[in-house]
């Protein structure tokens, strides 16, 4: 019966059924009336810019999660396709310096360089049925160590400038940034809503064994999760390299618990099976907006870290319940 619930689940539905809805409103009631400075119009836009990233890497996570999986790599594929576009795209050290084709070529490096990550993931954990939690571990401090060889390699920094203005405009642009992010999570959400692949990496997070049976290739479901992830994982580090106006690959290092945070806040389940964007989307404006109000108050940055690990334990213990019901 699980199983079926699984074929017709959808993102939205659960996106409404989840609590951090009402918890996003209150907490942003309780913000704009106790926090100064919080409600102006410059701060709010400043919480939904800053938070693009978190959202392209939390639905990368959404899929990953609802496959019983999990991509800990992540935050690092960030900053590797940050230095692999570096050493293409720079004006210094780059190899297509100053050429027109230098924004197309670093941009497909960049996704090419998330997509081979995550299919490296997810031949591991898909195909071979490695555990998530190691793979994805390891793949991540493989790739934060392949990043600072190669920026050293190719600039003797660890940061590399003087990229194409074209290419600073996708990430420093407002606009654009939105209009990049928030289109990649409604394709993500489409895909998870509208076609059967939704619906099949559903049943593999709920029962695999099942899910087998019914005809699902669940190898190749799990591993096309992870593929997903890493792209998402690029475009985040398109960006940030874009809004920095910088590649290095210490981008996105940070934002491994706002990712993982997000993503269970929204509603998707450590377990598996159930998730979806549209929630994933609320849980990275709540955190977004947690941090700002916390930030405003003058908190440290360790006691803003205490207090969202303990939101996100929270959330997990939740879940934890949600599951034994």
């Amino acid at each position: 019966m699980r199983f079926a619930a699984a074929l017709r689940a959808g993102p939205i539905a659960e996106a409404i059924r989840a609590p951090i809805l009402l918890l996003w409103a209150g907490a942003a009631l309780a913000f704009a009336l106790a926090v100064p400075g919080f409600a102006s119009a410059a701060n709010i836009s400043a919480i939904l810019i800053s938070s693009l990233p978190l959202l392209l890497l939390a639905t990368g996570q959404t899929f990953v999660l609802i496959a019983a999986g999990i991509d800990l790599s992540a935050p690092a594929i960030v900053g590797l396709a940050s230095v692999v576009g570096g050493i293409v795209m720079s004006g210094d050290e780059g190899w297509l310096a100053g050429r027109a084709a230098a924004v197309p070529a670093g941009l497909f490096a960049m996704l090419a360089t998330g997509a081979l990550a995550g299919l490296g993931n997810g031949l591991c954990a898909g195909m071979l049925r490695m555990p998530a939690f190691m793979v994805t571990l390891v793949s991540g401090m493989f790739a934060g160590g392949l990043a600072v060889l190669l920026v050293r390699l190719a600039a003797g920094t660890e940061t590399m400038f003087a990229l194409p203005r074209a290419f600073v405009a996708i990430g420093s642009s407002p606009a654009a940034a939105a209009l990049v992010a928030c289109g990649c999570a409604l394709a993500a959400g489409g895909l998870l809503e509208r076609i059967r692949y939704g619906r099949m990496l559903r049943a593999v997070g709920y029962n695999p064994l099942a899910a087998r049976v019914s005809g699902v290739p669940v190898g190749m479901v799990t591993a096309a999760a992870y593929v997903v992830s890493g792209t998402l994982a690029a475009v985040a580090a398109v960006l940030l390299t874009g809004h920095l106006e910088t590649a290095s690959p210490t981008h996105g290092r940070q934002l491994l618990l706002d990712v993982i945070g997000a993503t269970v806040i929204g509603g998707t389940s450590l377990k598996g099976g159930r998730g979806g964007v549209w929630g994933t989307a609320v849980g990275v404006l709540f955190l977004a907006m947690l941090g700002n109000a916390l930030t405003l108050l003058n908190l440290s940055d360790f006691m803003i870290t205490m207090l969202k690990g303990l939101v996100i334990l929270v959330a997990a213990i939740v879940d934890s319940a949600r599951e034994r019901r």
